[in-house]
């Protein structure tokens, strides 16, 4: 029997290496063979075929094939955890998940999940066939890599669509990305109208025994199209010619558990080993690619002009969070008819509950963050997922001066219900979404609606195309300024100007922007939709401070059930980083998170796959320490945030 190298898919940093097995003479690279290891059973990924034996090593046989993979996942998997740092065990999961025994014929989910497509336009404009032929030629000449940035209601799907029709004509096939699954109904519909039950879903929220026969699908190669969020970049479709990354801004791209990839480079290298075109998209591109990539401009949003902004100055208004124009706009729509669609980057009742005697907040005891009141009356922690009784008192003074600190979605309801009753009320955020099925109802509601308002957190500003929509408002947009992050700015334009988006796509349209800081320069900006100035003035500030695209950020983050053991192992790893280039920051403590105290160390470097391959081979020899300490560490390269 040949010889392979098989990586076993176990999480131990210090078992991050390839062992030999036997295997039948039909198994190839890709094959996932369950195994013997140590004493336990599990599965692993063949790598490598023919071999040479290790001397003094009884070789044992595999167990049987349990899966097929294409050899180049394979290659992109170990791509992966080599850039993030991770173990080769973690990357090779995302590409082989453990396969549940199918039970009998179900029919795609992609049917139960798409909302209604729209007609094929007769005609492109000029700046969609100039941009359709561009990548075309693209994909003819080899694959690369296409910027696509346009306004808002510029036709980028219709874009995608033809890109997809012309990978399909060459016998290739396509994947389409986007951020979140709040925009998967919407684009699933739209590419099933043009192309049928070839269009297959894949996403998280997808049960285990849905996802195994989408994957089945697309493996056979009877769905050549594939709609979902990150991982249905890993889908195992054999001769991929498109990969379309919508709405590229959205740091729901980045992966915040181990391995902590970023589905855009990825993307970016699944194009280049399939000789691919990836179409990055969006009307609010980030600095990095719009430095970085070719452009292709679609000018102007078909149809209507983009809507005008009003910045609202919450210094000189009394009513919070419905202000006195915010009020009128909305009164209109009781009068006349529409929608309006509010923005309110938080969840709950109220983000914290103060007392005005000590001064304390509540906050919650594993992870230094506060609480925030739900219309349950009850106090939870979004990191943890504690809660506890909301009570009248302050529990350390016994004061009852209680008093509710800004706004959240819940209350934003009522507050609608109290002033403006008439209209119909839809929330959409992780508390309404989380039912299966909850968000495509929550969406055909808004689009079937005659009165209506669609509020929540950000999964409202993000793709969604609903006729009808002449109001759309950014309840709090200093939300994210106030943010300790080098991309609060440009975080607050793109939220601000996606939204603007949303409305008057066909008809004359308003967005309000409610602020304590009108001057400030990403809010001037979107103002005047005027993107390409910001990207210019960000870039510029980005140069001076040393940040990406000009440097990468390589992250290493230790945490555990003490203060001071994190720090010490970071200093620790800093030594171990000195003289290879980089610039180190730290390493400072953290806010804890669910009882464990943690600490950072950053670097800025032009090399981050040779820092994040340092401080995992230094992590992988501290293993036993960092176990005994009980310690947990996390490589992140090009984090989100900070």
């Amino acid at each position: 029997m040949p010889l392979a190298s098989v990586h076993p898919l176990v999480a131990t940093r210090s078992l991050a290496r390839t062992f030999t097995y036997e295997v039948p003479d039909d198994v190839g690279k890709g094959a996932v063979v369950s195994l013997r290891f140590g004493r336990a059973p599990a599965r692993g990924v063949v790598v490598d075929v023919g071999v040479e034996p290790p001397e003094g090593v009884a070789i044992a046989p595999v167990g049987r094939v349990v899966d097929e993979l294409p050899p180049l996942l394979v290659d992109l998997a170990l791509w992966l955890a080599a850039y993030y740092g991770t173990t080769p065990a973690r990357a090779l999961e995302l590409v082989a998940p453990t396969r549940r025994r199918p039970r009998g014929e179900r029919p795609s989910p992609a049917a139960r999940e798409s909302l209604a497509g729209e007609a094929e336009p007769d005609e492109l404009t000029a700046d969609q066939a100039a941009a359709v032929e561009r990548i075309v030629a693209t994909l003819d000449k080899g694959g690369g890599h296409v910027l696509l940035a346009g306004p808002t209601g510029s036709g980028k799907t219709e874009v995608y669509l033809r890109a997809c029709a012309a990978a399909l004509e060459r016998g290739r096939g396509a994947i389409v990305l986007v951020p979140e699954i709040a925009l998967a109904p919407q684009t699933v519909g739209r590419f099933r109208a043009r192309f049928g039950d070839t269009v297959a879903i894949v996403h998280s929220q997808l049960g285990v025994a849905e996802r195994r026969d989408e994957r089945d699908r697309i493996a056979r190669g009877e769905a050549r199209i594939v709609v979902g969020a990150r991982s249905a970049l890993f889908a195992p479709m054999r001769d991929v010619g498109l990969i379309v990354v919508d709405e590229e801004h959205d740091a729901a791209y980045k992966q915040e558990s181990d391995p902590r990839y970023d589905a855009r480079t990825v993307a970016a290298k699944r194009a280049s080993l399939e000789g691919a075109v990836a179409v990055y998209g969006s009307a609010t591109p980030r600095p990095e690619s719009w430095k970085r990539l070719e452009h292709v401009t679609l000018s102007e949003r078909i149809g209507a002009p983009l809507p005008g902004v009003r910045l609202v100055d919450l210094r000189r208004e009394t009513g919070y969070p419905l202000s006195t124009p915010l009020l009128a706009e909305l009164g209109r729509i009781v009068d006349g008819g529409g929608k309006a669609i509010l923005l309110l980057n938080r969840r709950g009742v109220a983000p914290a509950l103060h007392c005005r005697a000590c001064g304390r907040t509540r906050r919650c005891p594993l992870c230094d963050v506060g609480l925030t009141l739900h219309g349950d009356d009850r106090l939870r922690c979004h990191h943890c997922g504690r809660n506890e009784a909301a009570s009248a008192a302050c529990p350390a003074c016994g004061s009852p001066e209680i008093v509710r600190v800004g706004a959240g979605t819940q209350r934003l309801e009522a507050e609608l219900e109290r002033r403006v009753p008439e209209l119909e009320r839809i929330r959409l955020d992780a508390d309404t979404a989380a039912r299966p099925g909850a968000l495509r109802e929550s969406l055909a509601r808004f689009a079937a609606a005659d009165r209506a308002v669609l509020l929540g957190t950000q999964m409202v500003a993000k793709g969604h195309h609903f006729p009808g929509v002449e109001l759309a408002a950014v309840v709090d947009a200093d939300t994210g300024l106030a943010l300790p992050d080098f991309r609060a700015e440009e975080r607050t334009f793109q939220l601000v100007t996606q939204l603007a988006g949303r409305s008057g796509r066909d008809a004359p349209g308003l967005v309000l922007v409610q602020t304590f800081q009108p001057d400030a320069s990403p809010l001037a900006y979107a103002a005047r939709h005027d993107v390409a100035g910001f990207l210019a003035a960000e870039l510029e500030r980005r140069r001076e401070l040393g940040y990406p695209p000009y440097r990468h950020l390589v992250s290493v983050l230790v945490a555990g059930p003490d203060a001071d053991p994190p720090l010490q192992a970071l200093r620790e790893l800093r030594a171990g980083l000195e003289g290879l280039g980089a610039e180190l920051l730290g390493p400072a403590p953290l806010l804890r998170l669910r009882g464990r105290h943690r600490a950072q160390l950053l670097a800025k470097t032009e090399e981050p796959r040779r820092i994040a391959a340092r401080a995992a081979t230094l992590l992988a020899a501290a293993t036993p320490a960092l176990r005994r300490d009980g310690l947990s560490a996390v490589v992140d390269v090009d984090p989100q945030s900070l």
